[in-house]
């Protein structure tokens, strides 16, 4: 009986008052870290100011005059279709024996 009073003692004993608590050592790595954010955000700002607002070519001049003739856009993959509806069939249809009846043999 007496060792489990002595457990229940020990366990309801305080922790002391520091425990848990941040110290000067911790203040100091969150104003480091503040900092750091700070020092990262304007230099990215000052990153995003150099992108231009368009990667495309400025008034690009034609070299040749063929390049100056409108060429009609086609659809993305229209030569693909073309060239398979030109295409022969790569797979053909199984053939029926040429003896005379018209009815598949089972």
């Amino acid at each position: 009986m007496t060792t489990a009073l002595t457990l229940l003692a020990v366990d309801q004993q305080q922790l002391p008052e520091d425990v848990g608590k941040s110290g000067p050592l911790g203040l100091l790595l969150i104003v480091v870290l503040l900092i750091a954010v700070l020092f990262l955000g304007r230099s990215m700002g000052r990153h995003l100011k150099r992108v231009p607002p368009s990667f495309d070519p400025a008034d690009q001049v034609p070299d040749t005059p063929a390049e100056l003739v409108d060429v009609p856009a086609r659809d993305p993959g229209a030569e693909l279709l073309d060239t398979l509806r030109r295409a022969p069939l790569a797979i053909e249809p199984p053939r029926r024996p040429d003896d005379g009846s018209s009815a598949p043999r089972t």
